[in-house]
C-alpha cells in the first residue's frame, strides 16, 4: 500500500455516487452465513440487515445504520475460494463486461440485476484476479468510509504490474502512477487525479493457494488490539502488525480463510 484515500471528518465520509472506476463495496461468499455476522460484528461492531433475495441468502453490514459491505451464503455444493471481492463502480455494467472480455479478461457472472439495488457482474481479470462491477440505482455501494470498521483502501496482488494495469486502465478509464523503484513493483491508479486502489507485484511472494487476488484494507482504531480480538474469535494472523507511512498495518484472515488487511490511521 502506498496511497489510500484522503482523510475524512471524525464521523466518516458519507458517499452518495460513486466516480466510475472508484472501488465502490465489498463484498464476500461465505459458507456459514451466521457464524461470519457474529465473527465480523464482534471485529467491526457491524450490525446486519437482509440483502436482495436475487442474490440467495445475503445480508448487508451496517455501521452506524449506514452500508459498508455485504456478505452472501453459498451453496453447499460450491467450493470456491473465500474472498472479499472489491466491487468497481460502472456507469453501463454491460458495456464494461463486455470490454473485460474484449481486453483479455472474463465474465462468470451476470450482467444481472440485482433488484431495485442495481446492476452487477463479476468478472476476473487477464491474470485470474477476481472483481465485481457494479452500477448503482437505489444502492450506490459503501455509505460510509474514514472510521474503524469500513474499507480503506483495495490492493491487487499480482505477478506483475505492467500487463495487467494496461487491462485495468483500458477497461476503466484509470490514470496511473508508478512507484520508480528498481525493487518494488508498484502502481496507484487514479480517478480525476485521485487515488482509488493500488496495483502490487510480488512475482513469486504470491501465495501458492491463491494467485493473484485483491485485498481489501478495513481500518480499526488500534490494529494491535484488533489482532488479539481477531484471534479470540477464530481469526488467524498472516502477517503481524508492522508500521507504515499509511499507518500500522497487518494482513490476516477469517476464520474461513478470506485474507484483508487491517490498518490504523497513523492520525
Amino acid at each position: 500500500m502506498t496511497e489510500a484515500p484522503g482523510p475524512a471528518g471524525r464521523n466518516g465520509e458519507a458517499h452518495a455516487r460513486y466516480v466510475p472506476g472508484t472501488p465502490c463495496w465489498v463484498s464476500l461468499m461465505v459458507h456459514g452465513l451466521a457464524a461470519t455476522q457474529e465473527f465480523y460484528g464482534e471485529l467491526f461492531g457491524w450490525e446486519f440487515e437482509p440483502g436482495p433475495h436475487q442474490l440467495g441468502p445475503h445480508v448487508r453490514a451496517l455501521l452506524d445504520g449506514r452500508e459498508v459491505a455485504g456478505i452472501g451464503q453459498l451453496p453447499p455444493d460450491r467450493h470456491l475460494p473465500i474472498a472479499w471481492t472489491p466491487y468497481l463502480a460502472s456507469d453501463d455494467v454491460d458495456l464494461t463486461a463486455e470490454t473485460v472480455r474484449l481486453c483479455g479478461g472474463t465474465i462468470g457472472v451476470g450482467p444481472l440485476d440485482a433488484a431495485e439495488a442495481g446492476r452487477l457482474a463479476i468478472g476476473s481479470d487477464p491474470s485470474g484476479a477476481v472483481f465485481g462491477i457494479w452500477e448503482a440505482a437505489a444502492h450506490h455501494g459503501t455509505r460510509i468510509t474514514g472510521v474503524p470498521g469500513t474499507p480503506a483502501w483495495n490492493e491487487l496482488l499480482t505477478y506483475e504490474t505492467v500487463s495487467v494495469t494496461k487491462f485495468y486502465k483500458t477497461v476503466f478509464g484509470y490514470e496511473e502512477e508508478p512507484v520508480v523503484s528498481a525493487d518494488f513493483d508498484y502502481v496507484t491508479l487514479r480517478v480525476a487525479g485521485h487515488p482509488v486502489a493500488g496495483v502490487h507485484g510480488v512475482g513469486h511472494a504470491l501465495p501458492r493457494d491463491r494467485g493473484p487476488h485483491w485485498l481489501t484494507y478495513f481500518e480499526v482504531a488500534d490494529t494491535d488490539e484488533a489482532l488479539d480480538r481477531l484471534v479470540d474469535l477464530g481469526g488467524h494472523v498472516l502477517k503481524g502488525a508492522q508500521d507504515s507511512f499509511h499507518g500500522r498495518v497487518a494482513t490476516v484472515a477469517d476464520p474461513e480463510g478470506a485474507r484483508f488487511s487491517l490498518i490504523q490511521d497513523p492520525s
